[in-house]
């Protein structure tokens, strides 16, 4: 997998993608595909906008109670035989799971899909230890493949074509034919994964919902890679982020019913999979140890605000990405980061800081459009705004706290004296006058590139007369008539 880094240049990206055609093609179809089948899932409004809310209350609650929620879950985990770790720091984590693979005396695991494990980059990290870690969701195994990072939160390898892959398989892969055929390279991408669930000592898998009532993991998926990945290997790794618990196991339904129908259009996953310990006496199949690794990753940072709180809501359905009409346009790998579109915009500045990421909250459009199917309704919009209020805000500002790592990431002191002489000018009668009478008699000396205005539009181009002068004059030709 190749190794992601910070954002550098979201615009240059962003600008590639958005003049490459094949890449606007096939992501809008993508996305369009998967705005009919969510909207084909939810026929009554009425139904929605109640799941909705109970779903929005649902996180809200589990999020009121955090800290004595995870406290709870790390109890009742370990009375129920699975040991729990806790990670600060990607660094910290990758550390731990490094450490569990060769308490098993493995050099190999085989990962289910784990967004979380990509935003630790795990995988280069096991690389630089001499380890190794493979793939097994289709998609990203896929991407894995390609040395590329998922597109998408949900289906990492949307942005490739069926002869994309094609050609991907059969050169990656030894003695495979050449195959267009969908379901011929959906068997070789088995056939290639099948024996290595067996041979490996170690899984790792996601976490969707994490419950503190019964310190159970819940774990939903379409391929069984995540059943055999928690079930064959001798250890099961599930690595999470500290958000995603909920307070009772009747929280889960109306979760999952979100969840699955916002994400990919089912009613249901074909597996549903909870997991509350490792293998017990008696039982034929299961891991003997389980371990759950709960990542911060700025996660904290975000909780301790309680607008930028609902942020941590989100329960990673993709519905906001599908939606967006910049993602649409310009697919995940323009974001630069794990989590793209939307839902990026407003988590990657808290796991990342904003000096990183100081661009990601002004790509949008502010449509809103993202909030409007947001599962659990997260006002991303205005998220965004505050985002960006904290990227121009300098951190000695007086009487505004130090909210997001990396704040004023984007205040410059030229911007801010040019707005506070704007300021004075439309507050000061005499100077408006002036500067009006300016505008209008030196309108040639505006320069033909004005920044991004020019980029889609025509310079504008100021009028001979003020309206106020044009209005005088009328006035006076009135007023002369007999």
């Amino acid at each position: 997998m190749s190794h992601s880094h910070p954002l550098h240049d979201f615009r240059a990206a962003s600008s590639h993608a958005a003049q490459d055609p094949n890449q606007r093609h096939n992501t809008r179809a993508a996305m369009d595909f998967l705005m009919q089948r969510r909207a084909a899932q939810f026929p009554d409004a009425d139904e929605l906008s109640r799941l909705r809310d109970l779903g929005q209350k649902i996180r809200q609650r589990a999020l009121s109670q955090l800290p004595a929620l995870l406290e709870t879950l790390e109890a009742r985990c370990n009375a129920n035989g699975i040991q729990v770790h806790w990670a600060d720091t990607p660094a910290e984590a990758c550390d731990i799971i490094a450490k569990l693979m060769q308490q098993a005396n493995s050099q190999e695991i085989i990962k289910g899909k784990s967004m979380v494990s990509e935003e630790i980059e795990l995988n280069h990290y096991l690389e630089a230890q001499g380890m190794t870690a493979l793939e097994s969701d289709m998609g990203e195994f896929i991407v894995q493949l390609a040395h590329e990072k998922p597109s998408h939160i949900i289906m990492p390898a949307i942005h490739k074509t069926k002869v994309d892959i094609a050609h991907l398989f059969h050169d990656e892969l030894p003695r495979t034919p050449y195959t267009e055929d969908v379901d011929e390279l959906i068997q070789i991408g088995r056939h290639a994964l099948r024996q290595r669930f067996f041979t490996a000592k170690v899984g790792l898998s996601g976490v969707n919902v994490a419950v503190a009532e019964t310190g159970t993991l819940v774990l939903v998926e379409n391929e069984g890679n995540g059943r055999l990945t928690t079930s064959a290997p001798e250890m099961h790794i599930a690595i999470t982020g500290i958000e995603k618990v909920v307070e009772k196991l009747s929280d889960v339904p109306p979760i999952l019913s979100l969840l699955t129908r916002s994400a990919t259009g089912q009613p249901i996953t074909t597996y549903v999979n909870m997991i509350s310990s490792p293998r017990k006496a008696g039982e034929k199949d299961g891991p003997q140890q389980v371990h759950l690794v709960l990542l911060d990753n700025g996660r904290s940072q975000a909780y301790a605000d309680l607008q930028l709180r609902e942020t941590l809501q989100c329960i990673r359905c993709g519905a906001c990405m599908n939606h967006c009409p910049v993602y649409t346009r310009i697919g995940g790998h323009a974001y630069g980061t794990t989590y793209p579109g939307p839902i990026g915009k407003i988590i990657s500045p808290h796991l990342l800081g904003l000096d990183d990421t100081k661009d990601l909250p002004s790509a949008s459009t502010l449509c809103g459009a993202c909030s409007e199917v947001c599962p659990v309704r997260i006002p991303i919009p205005e998220l965004l705004l505050r985002l960006r209020q904290e990227s121009v805000t300098p951190e000695n500002e007086p009487n505004h706290p130090h909210t997001v790592r990396g704040q004023g990431a984007k205040y410059r002191a030229t911007e801010k004296w040019l707005w506070r002489s704007w300021a004075r000018i439309y507050s000061k009668p005499a100077l408006y006058r002036a500067s009006r009478f300016a505008a209008t008699r030196l309108r040639g000396l505006l320069p033909h590139d004005v920044g991004a205005w020019t980029i889609a539009r025509a310079k504008p181009q100021p009028a001979a007369k003020s309206l106020h002068e044009l209005v005088a004059e009328y006035q006076a030709t009135q007023g002369n008539q007999p």
